[in-house]
This record gives structure tokens, sequence and C-alpha cells, in this order.
């Protein structure tokens, strides 16, 4: 279901880009600002992963200097039969992970002294198997697409400021229109690109669920974190590098309208999730008891 939601919100954007292209002066317009903002993202997509674990001094270690965390790891991706990514340790008391990468053979996985101090090993587990979610279903890749429509549609609405800057003057001369487009339009394309984020994280969580086998392990580690960024303790957290973050630095703070751009659902939506899916799970597992009883 998350992924036919991510396709249609694609598609939304898509639809939106070309609705406004179309408006400011055809195809060249909707081209121009693909190139810019294609341009922009394509390195970001290939370089991401050096600049975002540069400004984190994240350490890569190997077994000898990790053993319990290269042990989950190695167990996780022999699960999901994934390449075994980089994996690094950034020291640093704020309870996190993320990771990063254009592809599974070009994955790495970063984790927080903080949260290693935090969780117990289930629960790292946990935690790395939603982040190798990510890696699995590719998100840094449509997280990419998504950046790079939505930074398209930013591009042209900013330029309506200018006026008819592609020659169709005509079809640009109301500028209460023009004011409205440069403003509600980039709000639209952040509130769609916002919606894939949340949808990806609903699938990593499934995935992490699955891959475990165990749903109440995330569970125990998001209820934990949560707690945690209660405290306000989460400092120096902004909406750009959110998405950074296993769990939204934001969860416990009265935002009503930035809602709309969360990168990650609230916890309770995801402990909800992961309750059902512990139930499916559950129901699964006494099927194949029953069935192995009868046949065995």
């Amino acid at each position: 279901m998350e992924q036919i939601k991510t396709f249609l919100l694609l598609g939304s954007l898509s639809v939106l880009l070309v609705f406004i292209g179309g408006y400011l002066g055809g195809q060249g317009g909707m081209l121009i600002a693909l190139l810019i903002a294609g341009g922009m993202n394509f390195y970001a997509y290939y370089f991401s992963d050096t600049m975002i674990l540069k400004h984190y001094n994240a350490q890569e270690v190997d077994p000898r200097e990790a053993p319990m965390l290269y042990r989950v790891v190695e167990r996780l991706v022999e699960r999901a039969d994934i390449p075994m990514p980089k994996v690094y340790i950034i020291h640093d008391h704020i309870p996190n992970a993320f990771a990063t990468g254009r592809n599974p053979s070009h994955a790495a996985v970063a984790i927080t002294t903080g949260l290693l101090e935090l969780l117990n090993e289930d629960e790292v587990e946990g935690v790395m198997a939603h982040e190798l979610s990510h890696v699995a279903h590719r998100d840094i890749l449509i997280a990419t697409v998504a950046a790079t429509i939505a930074g398209a549609v930013a591009f042209i609405a900013n330029m309506l400021q200018f006026g008819a800057m592609f020659g169709n003057r005509n079809r640009n001369g109301n500028p209460i229109l023009m004011i409205m487009m440069a403003i509600l339009l980039p709000i639209a394309a952040s509130v769609i690109q916002m919606t894939i984020s949340r949808s990806r994280e609903f699938m990593a969580d499934a995935g992490a669920a699955h891959l475990t086998g165990h749903p109440e392990w995330l569970q125990n580690a998001l209820i934990k974190l949560s707690n945690y960024n209660a405290r306000g303790e989460v400092h120096g957290a902004t909406p750009e590098n959110a998405h950074m973050f296993i769990i939204s630095p934001f969860d416990g703070k009265n935002f009503s309208f930035s809602n709309l751009f969360r990168t990650h659902p609230t916890t309770e939506q995801r402990l909800e999730r992961l309750e059902a899916l512990k139930e499916e799970l559950s129901n699964v597992s006494e099927q194949n008891k029953l069935y192995d009883r009868h046949y065995v």
C-alpha cells in the first residue's frame, strides 16, 4: 500500500511540475527547471553519503572495534540478502542512527554512541533493521527523485516574481495569480515530498518488523527515543536535518501547521502500525505451528 502511495505522490509532483511548466512557457520552462534541480540532486545523490558522514565526523569501524553492532548488522544483511554496508560510529550523546548511500552496493549505516548507550542489543537490531530496510527499498533514490521534482517546482515558482521569464507574457499577465502561485506551489510540492518521506518511514518500519520477526524491538526503541526527545535534549535539530534522525526530533512538540512538513510519522502512528504487524506475525507463526503439527 505504501509503495502504491509513493508512486501516486511522485505522479502528483510530476503533474504539478507539468502544470506550472505549461503555464509559464510550455516544455521549455519545465525543462530548464528540471535540468537545474536535477543537476543539484545528481551531485547530492552520488556524494551526499560522503558529505553527511564527514559532517557528523563518523568513524568507520570493524568487528573488533564494535563487535555487537557488527554482529547485528551482519545478521540482518544475511536475512535481507543485501551486500554488507560500511558501518560507522558517531561520537555524539544524542541517540540517532541513519543509512546513506545511493544503492545497496554503495551503502553505509551510522549509529551514535548515545543510541548504543540508550538501547539494548535487541532494540539496536530493530533500529538497524529499519535503516537497512531504507537501503533495500532504495529510499535514497526515491527521495532524490522527489527532491528533484520539488526543487524544479520551487525554482519555477520563484521565477514567477520576475514576470513572463519564458516569453509567454499574455498568459503571465495576472500579477495576483502569479503571486498566489509563487507562494502556494512550493508549499504544495513540499507537502507532497514530506508525505512521500513519511510513507517510506512506514515501509522501513514494516521491513524491520519482518526482518527481525520482532516488531516489539523497534517499538521499544521508538518509545525510548520519544521519551528522550520529550526531555528537550535534542539540540541543533532543524527541519532541514530532521530526515537524518531515526525518529522525528520534533516529537512531543506542538507544531500544528508544520506537521504537514514532518519527515516522519508520529511515534504513536508508528507504534500502532507495528502493533498490527505484531499480531499479523503472531497469527502467521500460529498457522505454521498448526501446519507442522498436522503434517509432521
